[in-house]
């Protein structure tokens, strides 16, 4: 073995010691986001926590490309929203949880009140399950995980003017459908 061999192996060892501290630190720093991102688009806490523990898989098995990422938050919100929307192909909306809008709701108000606000929010998700693709997926990240648009637009591929205009029409065809269904409902 010669002196540069040495050297490599040694710098080698270095920076995957460092890669792991990096991981540990992504891993605490991120788990929760990256857990409410998944949640929001599969509605299964198990499956929503599987999508995390991929997502730092994924994260491992290119650690070495971890110096070149601009911002870590988005590289990783990125990794998990397309883990969750294959999941989300692939699991049953039966599997989903269904006290997701029950958990979204207030804690602190009237059990009759949680009841409507709970049942409020599951007329809005399965309105934004109306939406189309590219806007449900725009609103989850802007309004249930409460990212910048500029955040949003790194997460889905698409440029800041694009993310505005299919928050704009997420929110008009949300509002039309809402109206709709309290019009039907009113109308019982």
């Amino acid at each position: 073995m010669t002196h540069a061999e040495g050297y490599d192996l040694v710098f080698g060892i270095r920076e995957q010691a460092t890669a792991e501290v990096d991981i540990a630190a992504l891993v605490e720093r991120h788990a929760t986001l990256l857990f409410r991102v998944a949640h929001s688009v599969l509605r299964n806490q198990h499956e929503a926590e599987d999508v995390v523990q991929d997502t730092f898989v994924r994260v491992l098995q290119h650690r070495r490309d971890l110096p070149a990422v601009r911002d870590e938050r988005v590289w990783l919100l990125r990794i998990a929203w397309n883990l969750a929307l294959d999941r989300r192909r692939r699991v049953r909306p039966d599997q989903m949880d269904s006290p997701f809008a029950e958990m979204l709701a207030a804690r602190l108000v009237p059990a009759d009140r949680a009841l409507e606000e709970a049942e409020r929010l599951r007329r809005v998700l399965l309105a934004m399950d109306a939406l189309p693709r590219a806007e449900r997926a725009a609103l989850l990240l802007s309004a249930v995980d409460e990212m910048s648009t500029a955040e949003v637009a790194a997460v889905i591929g698409k440029s800041e003017s694009a993310v505005r205009a299919l928050l704009f029409r997420a929110r008009t065809r949300l509002k039309e459908r809402l109206t709709e269904m309290e019009r039907k409902g009113g109308a019982r």
